[in-house]
């Protein structure tokens, strides 16, 4: 064989590969294109932030908040909690719910200076978080506390009534101070819900809408929104929790946020209305 017939021999065999390598990936990003967003938002959620009418609606007007926004004075938030405050399962710091939320509120209250302090310890229950109020919340004087309390005891299988009593005590303290307030109630994930058939956690979640109601502040109902995206919805708890299934993911702190953030802005906007 001459040296010419190698060249076109080689020329027409690169040919074939360059060709079948197109096809392999063709087929690779038409195999991709056709995974449903639901399938692959655990790497990159594409879903719509979704929730019952009046999930983004307090039923009391936030009177300090409104206060400071009228004023053109900043606004201080303090949130605190356990795991689902300090943002376990969230890819970065800036994916968790308070730095989302700051974000949002930023966005829709552009005029106001919004900050929002994270004062989220895993794994703590509501005796520990009453326990630091002093030093974490109240020397802060914030204008709104937001309070995500209940899991922990939930998990840990302690008495439901004292944890009551507890909450009860915490708002009475964040009241007297003059604060606004909003109670952010427990997760609807397997390891909550795996507790006695969900009776410990039913019983929380009954509890703390009690405290909420008889102490008169707002209450964030997170149990009963998770538990819509997954029975009403559909959708699987992996499009809003973590590998663990206990501890929400970027989209899920993410969507809190967003009804939180339009939350606080409308009942602020209802006080200034109303005057």
């Amino acid at each position: 064989m001459s040296t010419l017939t190698h060249v076109i021999t080689f020329l027409s065999n690169e040919r074939i590969a360059i060709f079948f390598r197109f096809v392999v990936r063709l087929i690779a990003v038409v195999a991709a294109a056709a995974v449903s967003p639901l399938s692959a938002q655990t790497a990159s959620p594409t879903l719509a932030c979704v929730a019952p009418l009046g999930f983004a609606r307090f039923d009391i007007p936030l009177r300090r908040v409104a206060e400071r926004i009228s004023a053109r004075q900043p606004v201080t938030i303090v949130a605190i909690g356990s795991s689902s405050t300090f943002g376990t399962g969230a890819s970065s710091p800036a994916m968790t719910y308070p730095s989302q939320l700051a974000v949002e509120l930023r966005a829709l209250l552009s005029y106001t200076p919004i900050t929002v302090i994270n004062r989220g310890i895993s794994g703590e229950t509501a005796q520990e978080m009453l326990a630091r109020f002093d030093r974490d919340v109240l020397a802060v004087h914030p204008d709104l506390v937001l309070w995500q309390v209940g899991s922990n005891a939930v998990l840990l299988g302690r008495p439901i009534a004292p944890t009551g009593l507890l909450i009860t005590e915490g708002l009475r303290q964040l009241k007297v101070a003059g604060f606004d307030v909003v109670l952010i109630d427990p997760q609807y994930a397997p390891k909550v819900i795996a507790k006695h058939d969900e009776y410990d956690i039913n019983l929380m979640v009954a509890l703390i809408s009690t405290a909420s109601r008889d102490m008169h502040v707002n209450l964030f109902q997170r149990f009963a929104l998770m538990r819509y995206w997954r029975m009403t919805k559909g959708l699987p708890f992996s499009a809003f929790l973590s590998k663990d299934e206990l501890h929400m993911n970027d989209w899920s702190y993410g969507c809190i946020a967003k009804l939180l953030a339009r939350a606080v802005a409308e009942a602020a906007a209802r006080v200034t209305t109303v005057r």
